[in-house]
């Protein structure tokens, strides 16, 4: 294993050899964890808070993003590996979903519901809906499931046609059951400064990619184009090389704060949605984007052990945290930029922080993974499992570095 204090080497033999370990992570660790531990046996669906030390709130809320992104995690797994386990895990999400969390009357999924199913906070956020696109669109991606595509397709729908703000461009993101602005932020389910945020657009850019991916349809393609240029116009500083948090529905920035963490996923994730896209001219825009993002990130986020600090301001680091899911998140967008432009420095951030996550992150004594570690050293102990924690960021970071990391050192073709 390479020193997290010296530079990697970047031989094929080592590259392999991360492969391999991370392969490993996912398959040896993260998707058992959550296979084994979080199934509800008996309200169905998935327990919604688990201790750092595996003891179950049994009566704690269940919510709509852990059970998306479950969905989301173990339909890309069994797409990728064809294990009948995944699909189960996979099928158990889409029948909670379907089951607990579909407003049959007003359209969307709920925030929440009680351990026993019933809606516990029934609010609509965006959100959430992305994540239902995602994951739905994901279960139709790995099994070919035509409802799992007719409800992704019905939730983008709903998107569109109630949040769609055709005033300013973008998406407002926070409504009540049946569907009214939201306008109180003291309410807000996602600590909101204002009324847009990058996280909830970001989240709609990737569900959109996805959708698209396995359904060319030529509004959606339409949509995603114009969500990718609101994005750029408005949540991207080209002049910082971060993300504008928080806005007002015209644009007005509301926050000073940056998120090391959203940007790095930003930067991979747009050259997805311009992939996706197929166009030549955005496809150079987003890979220099992501260069840009990631040559910032890494002089100004990432700490000498190799981990990014959890958040920032205009003159520097105002959190010393490192949760889990920046660090995940930093792993792909550091190859990513590695991948465009061949900067080694880039695929040593990258190795150096799978080298932090298997130091301080991966629970070897009861599995998963520790929440983060805190300013002062110490790995958090709040729950492993809870309405934000789930394996969606770093299962993904997983396939992701698999993937990538597999197509680096290979040899290059004649």
């Amino acid at each position: 294993m390479a020193s997290a204090s010296g530079p990697a080497p970047l031989d094929a033999g080592t590259l392999g050899a991360y492969s391999a370990r991370i392969e490993g992570e996912l398959r040896g660790n993260i998707l058992p964890f959550w296979m084994k531990y979080t199934p509800d046996p008996a309200h169905g669906g998935f327990f919604g808070e688990v201790s750092a030390d595996l003891v179950v709130q049994r009566e704690a809320p269940h919510g709509a993003v852990a059970t998306t992104r479950i969905l989301w995690t173990f339909a890309a797994a069994y797409e990728r590996y064809r294990d009948p386990q995944y699909l189960a895990m996979a099928r158990l999400a889409y029948d909670d979903l379907m089951n607990h969390f579909w407003d049959r009357t007003n359209g969307g999924l709920y925030w929440s519901v009680a351990a026993n199913g019933a809606p516990s906070d029934a609010r609509k956020e965006i959100y959430i809906q992305a994540f239902g696109v995602l994951g739905l669109s994901e279960l139709y991606r790995a099994t070919g499931e035509p409802a799992a595509l007719e409800h992704a397709i019905e939730l983008y729908r709903l998107i569109e046609m109630r949040a769609r703000d055709h005033t300013h461009g973008g998406y407002l993101e926070e409504f009540t059951r049946d569907w009214r602005l939201e306008t109180d932020l003291s309410r807000s389910l996602l600590s909101a400064e204002a009324l847009k945020s990058q996280n909830v657009h970001l989240h709609l850019l990737e569900a959109y990619t996805n959708l698209l991916r396995v359904w060319p349809d030529p509004a959606l393609r339409r949509d995603l184009r114009d969500l990718a240029e609101a994005m750029l116009a408005h949540i991207y500083d080209s002049g910082t090389h971060h993300l504008r948090l928080f806005l007002d529905p015209d644009w007005t920035l509301r926050s000073q704060d940056r998120s090391f963490g959203h940007d790095i996923e930003f930067a991979w994730l747009f050259c997805e949605a311009a992939n996706a896209l197929g166009e030549p001219a955005l496809i150079a825009r987003s890979r220099t984007m992501a260069v840009e993002i990631a040559r910032t990130t890494l002089a100004e986020g990432v700490d000498a052990d190799g981990a990014l600090f959890n958040k920032a301001g205009p003159t520097g680091i105002t959190d010393r945290g490192k949760e889990w899911w920046p660090q995940a998140e930093a792993a792909v967008g550091f190859i990513n930029a590695f991948q465009i432009g061949g900067d080694p420095a880039f695929l040593r951030a990258s190795l150096r922080t799978w080298d932090f996550i298997d130091t301080w992150l991966v629970d070897r004594r009861h599995g998963g993974w520790y929440r983060g570690v805190t300013a002062d050293g110490r790995r958090s102990l709040d729950p492993k499992v809870s309405i934000w924690n789930c394996p969606y960021h770093n299962g993904r970071a997983c396939m992701e570095m698999v993937a990538r990391l597999s197509a680096v050192a290979a040899p290059p073709s004649h």
